[in-house]
């Protein structure tokens, strides 16, 4: 009768054991590898579900609140501990030599924050009706402004929230495009050679010579201004991948250069397959462990290239909402020196960024057959 698997040694599954799995029996071990993961999967899953993980609605305005600090989440009101966080009230005033509203703390007006509560009306992922929010007050008389308000008095956590979903995406889409057309061009270049070769390459040199923020900011210019937020996100998706997929192809082509002539190819090629079905069926899938690598550390580059653009009021463009869009507000320093929080989307891309580099760094040591 056969062993089966569960009766077999530790040194035996190793050796039984798929290249997948060996890769993820090392990167177990990368603990930052793992935090980025785990950083990830929160950020991704809030961004889908931002109309129910936001307080309020991504345009809900409070005119008495412009400019409102952040409140604190307490559990202690100097008295007694309570096991339900909550939030003071505010007193609003003006200074009387600026004429700037002041916002002061009101400890006598105390508000309990619930899970799952009734709030402003949405559409889960634009399907299914909805109204619970993830946390919020039932008192209606209160406000939760956990990382304040903008000019206009809207929540910045709610903004926040629903930007991740823009910024985010915007990283995985343009991936996406960079990454078929550098596999394509890239597998061309190495695996024909000669003149393709040579008129590829060309054109990528002539890319790569071109200075990056100038060009990103010349083609965004080049976006009509009429166009929809929809029509100008696919618009600098487009942009961001015309120029991300020139490394990657220099990568394919090297590889291709590599295992063109192994035998396992040349088996291939013997057996009749035609070059195409060789390209997809034997030489991408025999360093699929690079290409991943290498779209974990791209993700990232898009999105700072998104943020870029839309800070410097060339990319996404209100009422859509990004990262870049909301941190556009901290241009003023003046504005900056009154109302800090408006940096906090700042935050989140540096954390995303950081979260993709040690998934990155981990899946490139996991994947190291010599490590």
């Amino acid at each position: 009768m056969p062993r089966t698997r569960d009766k077999l040694t530790a040194e035996q599954r190793y050796y039984l054991a798929t290249q997948w799995q060996l890769i993820w029996r090392k990167l177990k071990k990368h603990k930052l590898a793992l935090i980025g993961i785990t950083v990830l999967i929160i950020l991704y899953a809030t961004a889908l579900f931002c109309e129910f993980f936001s307080p309020y609605s991504i345009s809900k305005r409070f005119p008495e609140y412009i400019y409102c600090q952040p409140q604190r989440i307490r559990f202690f009101d100097g008295k007694s501990i309570s096991f339900r966080p909550f939030v003071y009230g505010y007193q609003r005033d003006r200074d009387a030599v600026t004429l700037r509203r002041i916002y002061r703390i009101d400890e006598d007006k105390k508000y309990y924050i619930y899970l799952f509560v009734h709030g402003d009306e949405y559409k889960i992922c634009n399907i299914l009706p909805m109204d619970i929010h993830f946390f919020g007050l039932k008192d209606q008389k209160g406000v939760i402004f956990i990382f304040g308000t903008d000019k206009l008095g809207r929540d910045l956590f709610s903004r926040n929230v629903y930007a991740a979903r823009v910024s985010l995406s915007i990283g995985l889409v343009g991936v996406a495009v960079s990454f078929i057309l550098g596999c394509l061009f890239g597998g061309i270049s190495g695996y024909y050679g000669g003149a393709v070769d040579t008129v590829i390459q060309r054109i990528i040199e002539f890319l790569l010579s071109i200075p990056t923020i100038p060009l990103w900011m010349a083609l965004s210019a080049a976006l009509p201004p009429r166009w929809s937020p929809l029509k100008v996100y696919f618009g600098i998706t487009v942009i961001l991948s015309v120029i991300g997929w020139t490394g990657l192809a220099r990568v394919v082509r090297g590889k291709f250069l590599e295992l063109r002539e192994e035998d396992f190819i040349m088996a291939a090629e013997i057996s009749g397959l035609r070059k195409g079905q060789i390209i997809l069926r034997h030489l991408i899938p025999s360093f699929t462990s690079y290409l991943i690598v290498n779209l974990t550390l791209s993700i990232p580059w898009m999105i700072l290239g998104e943020t870029s653009l839309s800070f410097l009021g060339l990319g996404i463009r209100a009422p859509a909402v990004s990262w870049g869009v909301l941190l556009k507000d901290a241009q003023n320093v003046r504005t900056l020196v009154h109302a800090p929080w408006l940096l906090i989307p700042g935050i989140f891309v540096v954390v995303t960024v950081l979260a993709f580099n040690f998934v990155g760094d981990g899946i490139r040591d996991a994947a190291d057959p010599y490590k």
